[in-house]
């Protein structure tokens, strides 16, 4: 995960202490509903200037800060997706 990645999601985990967001961080947990997730996959994606696939807009995707990079990182890089729906692939 990088800086800019962590800046984007932070302010979306209203739960999220000052401690560091970990790739295991689960970001139901710290407060990330399903409407806040659209607005942090709006938010990712003007960020870096991409487009999330469809395929990747799953529970895994969304469950852990790590699981979310991935498909970020995906994309970025040019690789297929990390996380498929209705796996638990991470």
């Amino acid at each position: 995960m990088d800086e800019r990645f962590t800046a984007v999601l932070l302010p979306f985990l209203k739960f999220h202490t000052d401690g560091p967001l970990e790739p295991e961080s689960d970001l139901r947990g710290l407060g990330l509903d399903s409407m806040q997730a659209i607005d942090l996959l709006f938010a990712i994606e003007d960020a870096y200037g991409i487009s999330l696939p469809d395929e990747a807009m799953n529970d895994t995707t969304f469950a852990t800060a790590g699981n979310l990079w991935k498909e970020v990182s995906a994309v970025l890089t040019g690789q297929p997706g990390a996380a498929a729906p209705g796996t638990g692939a991470a």
